[in-house]
């Protein structure tokens, strides 16, 4: 873990450069707006270690499945979203000599994340022979027009004049570092190039996305010569030239406006036009307006979902990194978008969908947005229903297996004990389903749309189990749990417990739907031909599912033999053992008791209600101290659980992990990316850890604590419409409704009725 950046409320602030943690400033310093997102690159040429990266929500290349040998059932392609054209660049030469801070001398760097407002400033001081040059860099993706960037460039010589040349291009000469035969995923369709503008059009190999940018520039300085620049041979490159000389003192500004559209939002041939007529738009209105509409885009954001703590500047800009990079890379306006696990920060994963989504990032989205985000989210796994059908095919098996891994509803992941064994992803997308229904009271959502996805879950699961005529149980054998430091297990217990419950969930709402709409229940047992005996099968397993369970300590087994492994604790490890994935080889991992995420607990936090407290603490006790929590989707869990056992100091120390977990780069591997849909988990720590939120029964509830490092804390809440403002205290917590019609909640165990503009006071 290294302390690398300030600490301050609203920033994350580099003070000088350390090339050897480029990269992971680069993923820190990531911007994104839904639409398309880039890493907190250079805008000059930049020789040092460093990974270019600009991705457009969506874009991808399905690249050939590197496999060592081939298995049936194995996806071809594991998509990658597309490292697209470099838009942000501005080369610099001063007096002849370029500027690559990998080998000019310089002094007074900065580089500042305004979250607050969201854009990124880069300032420094050239130290050339006879002269030093002041750069400053701020940049933007704008938050309301999406299709729209700017840059705007400052070049000040501080002792004499100098000549100075400044390139904007646009260069589609990228590739993915991760391609797994090292190909080039783009094809060049079109080049323009005039003086103040350009345009760049360039589309997918084998998937045929098309993304044409745009880039008009203007600068203070009208004496200039311009040169056009399209690259050597075929070269997916475009630029302008700029010459020009500066006086001591003088402030030479470059301003330059970027828009890209593809192919997903607009006919193909209509691409390059909407692109060029956008950037034309933008150079017209100018930075100062563009900026102006997309910080006030962002202020409506952080009115909606800010968490503000008081006393704790290190937990303070944790939850506000984590809450704008989720903001930046998931808006909810495309429900053929969904959340990558490093969004718009690097090329790990591919950028594509897994069950991080719908168990991490739902309850986000679903107390921070207006409805239709987080019903956005739900819709992308209903319209993909047909593809994971076809996914459990391809294994033989009935019913439908949401893929690991994807984008357009295809697996795309090909390691064997994920991609085939990793099942429990299924439970989690039929979990969601209940969360937003509880939320939201949007009943209707399941009658349309949610049975099918549920039903279909629920038949993968009857075929995927066995009937154990032995024991009297049914068994689901040979899968991978949470924890990825098993595989290939029988009877996870996680994995039997969330297809218990998806039957009898799904077997309730088929029952209410045949009660109270008995038409549309009879149309859906047609659709989806359900017959008496599959539903009595399914009520047969709820009841006959086994569990294994380890006598000696009262809990629940992570699976089948667990404890025959040597039961060795994490405070046994030594610190240069940490992280196990980085310095032991995968056998000493299996064969080890360490658990690299919330497995046993992964369940206990969905189904608390089956638990009673001396359960829950029973649990904690045994597995919390044989995790290693080496993924970033656990921290989070463990620390709402020992918010509900009133463990204040050990849930205050997960969520401080969790919230610091890429600011702090505590796994060694932000470099890459960051760990977006874990930031989820730092705002449930929050909101239903230290505040205790819940929704029971269509009622809001509360039980919040305060941890002894903070002074208080508040946050909003959106919900049926209404806006509840909570601010909690060492000794009392204040409800205040900002917007909606009067409310009932329970406090600690108690009812109040919260009226409209009227403040709600309760003692703790």
């Amino acid at each position: 873990m290294k302390k690398y950046f300030e600490v301050d409320e609203w920033q994350v602030i580099e003070n000088d450069f350390d090339k050897n943690y480029n990269r992971v400033t680069e993923s820190v310093m990531s911007l994104g707006n839904g639409h398309m997102g880039l890493r907190g690159n250079f805008a000059e040429n930049y020789t040092g270690d460093s990974l270019q990266g600009t991705y457009i929500a969506g874009v991808y290349y399905p690249d050939k499945t590197i496999v060592g040998w081939w298995k049936n059932g194995y996806p071809e392609y594991f998509a990658k979203i597309a490292n697209a054209a470099n838009f942000i660049g501005i080369n610099l030469q001063i007096d002849g000599t370029e500027i690559d801070l990998n080998k000019v001398d310089f002094s007074n760097f900065k580089r500042v994340l305004n979250m607050k407002k969201a854009f990124l400033e880069r300032s420094f001081t050239v130290e050339l022979e006879n002269n030093r040059v002041e750069i400053i860099e701020k940049r933007f993706l704008n938050q309301k027009n999406k299709e729209l960037a700017a840059v705007k460039y400052q070049v000040r010589p501080l002792a004499q004049d100098a000549e100075i040349v400044l390139i904007p291009h646009l260069d589609g000469d990228v590739k993915n570092e991760d391609a797994n035969y090292n190909e080039f995923f783009w094809e060049g369709l079109k080049k323009k190039n005039n003086k103040g503008k350009a345009l760049l059009s360039m589309k997918t190999r084998k998937s045929d996305f098309v993304v044409a940018t745009a880039m008009n520039w203007d600068l203070n300085k009208k004496e200039r010569k311009v040169e056009l620049l399209t690259g050597p041979g075929d070269e997916n490159y475009v630029g302008n030239k700029i010459t020009l000389k500066a006086a001591a003192g003088e402030k030479i500004e470059l301003n330059k406006y970027i828009a890209v559209c593809t192919s997903r939002d607009y006919e193909e041939n209509l691409v390059s036009k909407k692109a060029e007529k956008k950037a034309a738009a933008a150079e017209f209105r100018g930075y100062e307006d563009l900026f102006t509409e997309h910080k006030e885009a962002w202020a409506k954001i952080w009115q909606e979902s800010d968490i503000k703590i008081k006393g704790d500047p290190e937990a303070q800009q944790g939850i506000r990194f984590n809450i704008f990079h989720l903001n930046q890379t998931y808006t909810g306006h495309d429900p053929r978008l969904n959340i990558g696990p490093k969004g718009f920060t690097g090329e790990k994963y591919g950028g594509l969908t897994y069950w991080d989504t719908e168990a991490y990032c739902l309850p986000f989205y679903l107390a921070t947005h207006s409805e239709d985000v987080s019903r956005n989210l739900l819709l992308y796994r209903y319209n993909h229903l047909e593809k994971a059908v076809e996914n459990a095919d391809k294994l033989d098996l009935e019913g439908a297996l949401y893929p690991m891994v994807t984008i357009n509803g295809e697996e795309c992941h090909n390691e064997w004990e994920i991609t085939f064994e990793e099942i429990h992803r299924n439970g989690a997308i039929a979990h969601a389903v209940k969360d937003y229904v509880d939320y939201t009271g949007d009943e209707e959502y399941i009658k349309e749309y949610g049975i099918p996805v549920l039903a279909q879950i629920s038949r993968f699961w009857a075929d995927r189990a066995h009937f154990n005529s032995h024991k009297d149980k049914y068994m689901i054998l040979g899968v991978t749990g949470p924890n990825e430091y098993e595989n290939n297990v029988n009877n996870n217990w996680y994995t039997n417990r969330i297809a218990v419950w998806t039957l009898n969930y799904t077997l309730k709402n088929l029952e209410k739907i045949k009660k109270n709409d008995p038409a549309k229940y009879e149309e859906w047992i047609s659709e989806l031909e359900l017959e008496d005996s599959e539903l009595e099968l399914w009520q047969d397993m709820t009841e006959k599912m086994y569990y294994p369970y380890l006598e000696e300590f009262d809990v629940y087994s992570q699976q089948d033999g667990y404890l025959d492994k040597e039961q060795k604790l994490v405070s046994d490890l030594k610190e240069e053992d940490i992280p196990l994935h980085k310095n032991w080889s995968w056998d000493k991992i299996l064969r080890s008791p360490y658990i690299k995420q919330a497995d046993v607990l992964q369940g206990i936090y969905y189904f608390k209600e089956d638990f009673d407290r001396a359960s829950i603490a029973r649990h904690y006790d045994f597995y919390e101290p044989r995790t290693v929590h080496e993924s970033s989707l656990s921290p989070c869990i463990y620390s709402l659980l020992a918010a509900d056992l009133e463990r204040e100091e050990k849930a205050y120390q997960l969520y401080l992990r969790t919230a610091r977990l890429d600011l702090d780069n505590y796994n060694t591997d932000t470099d890459d990316g960051l760990h977006i849909t874990s930031m989820a988990g730092t705002w449930m720590s929050i909101v239903k850890g230290f505040a205790g939120f819940k929704v029971q029964n269509d009622q809001v509830e509360f039980r919040p604590f305060l941890p002894e490092a903070w002074d208080g804390f508040n946050f909003m809440i959106i919900f049926r419409g209404r806006r509840i403002k909570v601010n909690v205290e060492q000794e009392e917590t204040t409800f205040y409704l900002e917007a909606g019609a009067d409310l009932k909640i329970k406090v600690y165990g108690q009812d109040y009725l919260l009226n409209q503009k009227e403040e709600l006071v309760v003692e703790k």
